[in-house]
């Protein structure tokens, strides 16, 4: 049974979807967000995270970095805030999809089960390799040398997808389709946002230009 981290600072709404997600067979914790982010996700070992916007102390933005600089743990937020820029500010934080209040039961089990299938990967094959760069796919980990990177589930699936097409253009759209399943997203910057993170943690380990633009067409490696 998958666990899911409850972060809502509010009972009444904590306990509402507590009561929704066990019913579904959910194992589930809440956190009101106070606190160390790492230490609780430790203690907890969940398998993916609700995240309310607005909490006392940091926001759900600032504990969604602190979480990704930690794990790549899926994060779905769930709030009230519902303009563009709060969505495009939680996906650029490394929020896996964004939910507005009130949801519909129905509609959230269905965006959670969809992000914890995405979150599972591709299994076959285990580990591919590109001009003596590893990429580890169930250890979500990129190797060069004798450096290394942990990826985010979206930074490893679009290493993933280009090394499957080493050599070739990857369009845009193929990866948007990839990586969100055909979800509507806020606009084309998504897709640009998560390219130009990665790109520069590849820079950390020396591989600056291993992801190559070819404009109007996509990216290859």
């Amino acid at each position: 049974m998958e666990k899911i981290l409850i972060v809502e600072d509010e009972e009444e709404i904590a306990c509402g979807l507590s009561s929704l997600l066990k019913n579904q067979g959910y194992v589930c914790d809440g956190w009101d967000g106070r606190g160390n982010a790492v230490e609780i996700i430790r203690e907890t070992a969940p398998d993916l995270i609700l995240m309310d916007i607005n909490l006392p102390g940091q926001d759900g933005f600032a504990l969604c970095r602190e979480i990704r600089n930690a794990c790549s743990l899926p994060v779905i937020f769930l709030t009230g805030r519902s303009t563009s820029m709060d969505e495009l500010e939680a996906l650029q934080s490394g929020g896996d999809d964004f939910i507005t209040k009130p949801y519909k039961a129905p509609i959230l089990l269905a965006r959670i089960q969809t992000v914890l299938r995405r979150v599972k990967g591709p299994s076959k094959p285990a580990v591919l390799q590109y001009r003596g760069i590893t990429l580890d796919l169930g250890a979500a980990r990129l190797t060069y040398g004798e450096k290394s990177l942990e990826l985010g589930r979206n930074e490893q699936k679009i290493l993933h997808r280009l090394f499957e097409h080493a050599g070739n253009i990857v369009s845009r759209e193929e990866l948007v389709d990839y990586l969100w399943e055909n979800q509507i997203y806020i606009d084309d910057n998504t897709l640009s946002v998560n390219v130009r993170r990665l790109r520069e943690k590849l820079a950390s380990i020396g591989l600056p230009g291993l992801i190559q633009t070819k404009r109007g067409m996509g990216y290859k490696v």
